[in-house]
């Protein structure tokens, strides 16, 4: 298959939301929740994907004619490039029922291993959702990083000693899931977190612990002093919060706040390896990418995982090598137009 043919196929099984557009942008699926839509106006995931796009690219090919190396460590594993796929939940209910989130870690997470980088896996209510997520982490040698939602304390406790003995990479929480309509009011409750709430997560964590949903430089720095070893940048693909900023707009910020002292990762509607590059040149260490690795495993199983990984490395180091960079240390800033 070709990735324009997983495309067209997921288009057959996907939910009454989800389009399988031919470029993930949010304009079709706007304010739908359920589905892959954003909170409110809709327009959060539009403005993520659209200031990716505003981003130009300085060409520079009077350099060394060397090939070019995709490749990073994050968290003590090696990856054939800085690229997670990011957690996604009730699949059923958001894009259609020919998997359930079980059924999609399943696929998802083995896949994402033999292709070279690592998948992080959601939670939900049913208790059997991460269970499940353990299970398929271990298979896969803990090549993953299981993402709990901000539970109250006690179960998160549970749900943490329940994915550890898969010994995952990282394990991560989305602390922004406190904004989402279908978590409200409901048991068992789910909310913000203190920084001393979160120092205690950390602990019982016993690896890197990630906290995904940051958007400001305070709360970077929030992040820090609870002890995370990472953050992503991120707005939950604008499902939280309505009329945010884009992830593109304040990830340089927050990079330079706290980068170097904690890896930084981003998310928000980053699609293509030239998108992947510009969140490095900003300064981020990786990204996460969410809504096309939907689309590939309903579309495609394993294989479509496969090719969206190879595209996305092959145009990652295309950027690379039309602008000067023959390892990921060498992006920086001067290699974006204006910057």
């Amino acid at each position: 298959m070709t990735y324009q043919e997983v495309l067209a196929a997921s288009r057959t099984c996907m939910g009454p939301y989800c389009k399988s557009c031919p470029v993930c942008n949010g304009l079709a699926c706007k304010n739908t929740m359920p589905g892959p839509g954003a909170k409110g106006l809709g327009t959060g995931a539009i403005r993520n994907y659209q200031k990716w796009q505003e981003l130009c690219v300085n060409m520079d090919t009077i350099c060394e004619n060397a090939p070019v190396d995709t490749s990073c460590e994050l968290f003590g594993r090696r990856l054939t490039l800085p690229v997670f796929a990011a957690p996604v939940g009730a699949v059923t209910l958001h894009y259609g029922d020919k998997y359930n989130d079980l059924e999609y870690n399943e696929i998802l997470v083995p896949a994402c291993a033999a292709a070279g980088i690592a998948a992080f896996t959601g939670d939900g209510q049913n208790h059997d959702v991460m269970r499940a997520a353990a299970e398929v982490l271990a298979k896969s040698g803990g090549c993953g990083v299981p993402t709990v939602k901000p539970w109250n304390m006690e179960l998160v406790k549970e749900k943490l000693e329940l994915v550890k003995a898969a010994n995952p990479i990282a394990v991560a929480m989305d602390i922004d899931a406190a904004g989402l309509p279908f978590l409200q009011n409901m048991e068992p409750p789910a909310g913000r977190k203190t920084v001393e709430e979160l120092r205690q997560i950390a602990a019982w964590a016993e690896r890197p612990f990630i906290l995904k949903g940051i958007m400001t430089v305070a709360g970077a720095k929030k992040a820090l002093e609870a002890g995370a070893s990472a953050i992503v940048v991120s707005n939950h693909g604008g499902r939280v919060l309505d009329q945010c900023p884009a992830t593109a707009e304040v990830l340089p910020a927050i990079a330079d706040a706290v980068g170097g002292r904690m890896t930084v990762l981003v998310d928000g509607g980053i699609r293509s390896g030239m998108d992947v590059f510009k969140a490095l040149a900003l300064g981020a260490d990786g990204v996460l990418i969410c809504r096309p690795f939907v689309n590939m495993v309903y579309g495609g199983g394993a294989e479509g995982v496969k090719l969206y990984v190879d595209k996305l490395r092959a145009e990652l180091a295309d950027a690379m090598s039309m602008c000067g960079a023959r390892k990921l240390a060498d992006i920086n800033r001067s290699m974006l137009f204006g910057y």
